[in-house]
């Protein structure tokens, strides 16, 4: 009897220890803005290429191309402006990657990824620079300069510029697609009044795979199944038309010997000439 007593009180001083266990726990514990807490995606990462050989490549094409993040199938990657929950926009991940995990980033003078340019040069180009300004002192009663410094405004970035390279796989028997480099371009009005298009600089996109893979981006059919950064352009989730295609002319764009509607005719005249390469390959 004496033992079924000793039983009986260690029951009840266990149950009490992980009753004051609980609530401690559940005083300590952060709340979720979720049903559940979500799993921790900073170490995610990307998936690798298919391997690939020199010898495998039977033909390729280099173009250039332009995304339009005013375009509804693009605004996941210009929104959110500021960041929140753990939202961020692309243009503030690579300015992130380029300030604080030293991401390479490359002058637009050289699209081959040559010439490195320094974090100070990055903000010069996103309009983060001097300027001077003459305020008036009611107390002097005189004009006096004063130095201060633009803020960078990601929401100037409206475009960017993609270099990538088609070629047709002859160890897989398949056309495919490689991302070389992304440009982020500013669209903004000048003290003049006048709307400036201006290139910032290059990031070579093997280089930004890791970074880009550790980040979502919002889907709207879907809340609980985001994709990364990296997902969106390996799958193409994008929209986007031709600017520029390798060629013997210096590798001139479009916008250089057509305008209007023949500039988009060339662009697409060059996006079915990849298709068809594919497309003439086979006999049915």
């Amino acid at each position: 009897m004496r033992k079924q007593w000793i039983y009986f009180i260690g029951l009840v001083v266990l149950g009490v220890a992980l009753s004051v266990s609980d609530s401690s726990a559940q005083r300590t514990s952060k709340p979720i803005d979720n049903i559940v807490e979500k799993e921790h995606v900073s170490n995610k990462k990307p998936v690798p290429y298919p391997s690939l050989r020199e010898a495998d490549i039977l033909w390729s094409k280099r173009v250039w191309r332009i995304i339009d993040l005013r375009e509804r199938m693009n605004l996941p990657l210009y929104y959110p402006i500021t960041p929140k929950d753990d939202r961020y926009s692309l243009i503030s991940i690579l300015l992130y990657g380029i300030q604080h995990e030293g991401l390479p980033v490359y002058s637009i003078n050289d699209d081959e990824f040559k010439i490195p340019i320094s974090y100070e040069m990055v903000n010069e180009r996103m309009g983060a620079t001097d300027e001077v300004s003459e305020i008036f002192n009611p107390e002097t009663n005189l004009y006096e300069e004063v130095t201060y410094t633009r803020e960078v405004r990601v929401e100037e970035v409206k475009q960017i510029m993609v270099k990538e390279v088609w070629f047709f796989d002859r160890n897989y028997s398949r056309m495919d697609v490689r991302i070389i480099g992304l440009c982020p371009i500013r669209e903004y009005v000048d003290e003049n009044g006048e709307v400036v298009r201006r290139q910032t600089f290059w990031i070579n996109y093997p280089e930004a795979r890791n970074l880009l893979a550790r980040y979502e981006v919002f889907n709207a059919g879907n809340d609980a199944q985001r994709r990364s950064f990296d997902d969106i352009f390996i799958k193409r989730y994008f929209g986007s038309y031709i600017v520029q295609e390798a060629n013997m002319y210096d590798n001139r764009s479009i916008e250089s010997y057509a305008v209007g509607v023949d500039a988009r005719l060339e662009s697409e005249r060059i996006k079915n000439e990849i298709f068809n390469f594919e497309h003439d390959l086979w006999e049915f």
